[in-house]
């Protein structure tokens, strides 16, 4: 299948493979990132002897085992008799200062477990060979706090590593090139639902439509991605209870910290900020604060930032039973379809429409460049209301207010000028206003208005 995407950090994984000197390389991410594809591209083409060893949770002689079997393969050397991860990682790197070899150890932490002293192991190593081995040494893991424990001060490791890469979910436009059949109003909706995984998005099929695509993979019986969200979860969490109490209330809407305590069923405040710490931590869970209060913890919210998670939540965990003894087509037309045409997609269009400004900021098509993005919070002093506007971007000229719209109808002068009157009631003082449409425009252009169709996304 064909790799996607990936550029940046395959280009920066090939300066450091292409070196002749002594590299070490940490990459880390959440499960199904595509940590091991990244690498097995850089790795794909190269004339270097490679040791790729997807680390196990077994004794360290079994681990031992399975790496000597690899370079007996790659080396054709006959049977080796090392007992130790040492030895065999000191052999490796001798045979490295005679030709160059790529070593990558895949979840490095399952190793780390079962070795007692690994890091220093490793950390010795690095040091005596530094100057005389043509070693390219790539460690992976998907225990993002293990992984970024191995660059803190206290750690052996710590200078050791040359280049570290922190792998995140594609966005909107690199995701779509997984399904480039579809039309640009259903590259967001299939977006908003399986997100910037490439594992997920491999399994979507664009010949199929949208609907067709969601109950296959995930709103039937027995779908292949029915039990991936709890399995996740599981796999990282002890408690899974906790976890889908504050996931149901996120799903719901709540995103303040005393809604999200009151609105779920976990036991105390103490409990909340150790499961929503967790959830932050493998990178499902967002906390955010608006760009004009960052400091104030009163108007933090925390919302789900994995799509399928949330799209779980909000209809597969909730109506589970239902799914096990309705039709699928039923199940998708009762429980999903209306709220997710109407709500969920227009919602996740705000998160597609940041990414987009993010993507334009760092080609530097935005001027000027801006410094902030994030939702503004507002009292409005006329109505003694307070919110939030979502996607609001602050430069050196000030504030510029951004209204996202995924509906059927064209925006129109009467929608533009209602907008901009309910902003500046607020008090938000804005230089411009832009307006993104899934639908077009009906409108005159005006000199302090921006407007945006959804095919300039894309």
């Amino acid at each position: 299948m064909k790799f996607i995407g990936r550029e940046a950090e395959l280009k920066k994984l090939d300066n450091e493979i292409y070196n002749d000197d002594l590299t070490f390389t940490l990459i880390y991410g959440r499960r199904r990132v595509g940590k091991s594809e990244l690498v097995k591209q850089a790795v794909k083409n190269k004339t270097d002897k490679v040791i790729y060893y997807e680390c196990k949770q077994v004794a360290e002689a079994s681990n031992v085992l399975g790496i000597s079997e690899i370079i007996e393969e790659a080396f054709e050397l006959p049977k080796l008799g090392f007992e130790n991860i040492e030895a065999i990682l000191k052999y490796i790197f001798e045979l490295a200062t005679k030709e160059k070899v790529i070593l990558v150890l895949d979840e490095y932490p399952y190793l780390r477990e079962s070795v007692r002293g690994m890091d220093s192991i490793l950390q010795a190593l690095v040091d005596k060979y530094r100057d005389k081995a043509m070693v390219s040494l790539i460690i992976l893991g998907s225990y993002v706090d293990v992984m970024k424990s191995l660059l803190s001060h206290s750690n052996p490791l710590y200078g050791r590593v040359d280049l570290t890469i922190d792998l995140k979910p594609m966005d909107y436009y690199d995701s779509a090139l997984f399904y480039p059949g579809y039309t640009e109003e259903d590259k967001v909706k299939i977006y908003s639902v399986f997100g910037g995984i490439p594992y997920y998005n491999r399994l979507i099929d664009d010949k199929k439509s949208v609907k067709e695509n969601i109950i296959d993979l995930i709103a039937s019986s027995g779908a292949r991605l029915e039990n991936e969200v709890s399995m996740y979860l599981n796999a990282e969490i002890s408690k899974i209870t906790n976890a889908n109490e504050v996931f149901e209330a996120l799903a719901r809407g709540y995103s303040k910290y005393s809604d999200v305590l009151s609105q779920s069923h976990v036991s105390s405040g103490p409990t909340l900020v150790d499961v929503l710490d967790k959830l932050i931590k493998m990178e499902v869970v967002v906390k955010m604060t608006p760009i004009n209060d960052e400091n104030n913890k009163k108007k933090a919210g925390y919302y789900i930032s994995d799509n399928l998670s949330l799209f779980y939540y909000k209809y597969i965990f909730k109506y589970s039973s239902q799914m096990k003894i309705m039709d699928s087509n039923v199940f998708y037309s009762k429980y999903i379809e209306k709220d997710f045409e109407e709500k969920y997609v227009p919602h996740m269009f705000e998160s597609v429409c940041r990414q987009y400004l993010i993507r334009k900021n760092r080609k530097g098509q935005i001027e000027p460049v801006f410094e902030k993005i994030g939702k503004y919070y507002y009292d409005n002093p006329i109505e003694r209301t307070n919110g939030e506007f979502d996607v609001v971007t602050q430069d050196e000229k000030g504030y510029v207010f951004y209204e996202v719209k995924f509906k059927n109808k064209p925006v129109t002068d009467e929608m533009i000028d209602s907008e901009i009157n309910q902003v500046k009631e607020t008090g938000l003082n804005c230089y411009k206003y832009a307006f993104i449409s899934r639908s077009g425009f009906k409108c005159k252009k005006r000199n302090d208005t921006e407007l945006i169709e959804l095919k300039e996304l894309f």
